[in-house]
């Protein structure tokens, strides 16, 4: 998969030269949020003085003007750097695509044999493309703003000098970001923990599922009416059962991501009580903090696409090795195969 890319002479340029182009667009992206973090503090602490009672202070509307235009100035750039690496992040992640399809086409003669191989190579192929597309993109991204913005918020963190209930923190709002997103990661993990186990067996009942109805396309015998009907609902009870247990995570994550936007503003309460900070600091701060948190948060947001992709490659092995009347008789019994039964027959290097 990597060297089919990367070390293939005939995509050499694009692999490397790719990810360079990539890397350099996604760092002035981060160069962009860092522009602007830094005019959020200037214009709020602008608008702090203009609507202050202090009649000495007086702010011009050339003034306010000049803020306004800088900030379209930038924005205007990120969106054409944004619509130019987009486009160029497709077409990179294609070709990736394009060699791996090559690759399994020169060895086909040996694949066409095996069950489900031409949907392998080509959905599989897909789906990994749009992965690494979204969450590839999204991890890059996250990387290099964590390596932008942590010093920023070190630096600006040294206006806080306590927190609540904590009292006196060195790097108070540093500290807190870490912990805040390692409880998330960690709690968010906790509570999921039956969930991919019961992705992998609801991809497995989709499977035997539509196994089943090929078997019938060529095969008279195969596919009754009774014989499908109970698949289909094992199909129907499997994703209920995900459903319902989605929804207690789902109550944990977005709890979690909601309450996260007031974390800040409670560590900054001492801070802002004594005057100890003005409101473009302020601004500076909380804009830092989500974004060193989001970085951190990283797994929190983007688990699902990586699960799913890797468990439907264990399940259509597994159901290529039983056959649908064997995933049925479980059914019938009210047992499906457990996620580390189905893992331990496999080794790679096995044939299929």
């Amino acid at each position: 998969m990597w060297r089919d890319f990367f070390c293939d002479n005939e995509w050499l340029v694009w692999s490397w030269a790719g990810i360079i182009v990539i890397s350099a667009g996604s760092w002035y992206q981060v160069h962009l949020d860092v522009r602007v973090n830094a005019w959020f503090g200037d214009f709020y602490d602008l608008l702090q003085k203009a609507l202050s009672k202090d009649k000495d202070t007086h702010v011009t509307r050339q003034e306010l003007y000049g803020y306004i235009f800088t900030f379209s100035e930038i924005a205007a750039i990120y969106i054409l750097v944004a619509v130019f690496l987009s486009f160029f992040t497709k077409h990179w992640t294609f070709r990736w695509r394009n060699a791996m399809n090559d690759y399994y086409l020169k060895h086909w003669t040996r694949l066409r044999h095996i069950e489900g191989a031409s949907q392998r190579v080509q959905e599989d192929t897909r789906r990994f493309a749009i992965m690494v597309e979204d969450i590839g993109a999204t991890f890059l991204q996250s990387v290099l703003t964590l390596v932008a913005f942590l010093p920023i918020l070190l630096q600006l963190s040294e206006q806080v000098k306590e927190l609540p209930f904590f009292g006196e923190v060195p790097h108070a709002l540093v500290i807190l970001t870490l912990l805040w997103a390692l409880f998330g990661t960690v709690g968010l993990a906790l509570v999921g923990m039956r969930l991919p186990g019961l992705e992998f067996q609801n991809q497995l009942v989709e499977a035997a599922f539509r196994k089943e109805l090929v078997y019938g396309e060529d095969q008279a015998e195969r596919a009754g009416p009774d014989v499908v009907k109970e698949l289909f609902q094992a199909v129907r009870d499997s994703y209920f059962r995900l459903y319902l247990n989605f929804m207690y995570f789902d109550v944990a994550k977005y709890s979690y991501l909601q309450f996260g936007v007031v974390v800040p503003y409670i560590a900054l309460v001492p801070c802002i009580s004594k005057g100890g900070i003005t409101l473009g600091s302020m601004q500076r701060l909380v804009s830092a903090f989500n974004s060193v948190e989001r970085s951190f948060q990283f797994l929190v947001r983007n688990w699902t696409e990586p699960l799913a992709l890797k468990t439907e490659a264990f399940v259509h092995l597994h159901v290529a090795r039983n056959s649908c009347s064997t995933v049925l008789a479980s059914l019938r019994q009210s047992h499906l195969p457990r996620v580390e039964d189905s893992f331990q027959p496999f080794r790679y290097g096995q044939p299929l």
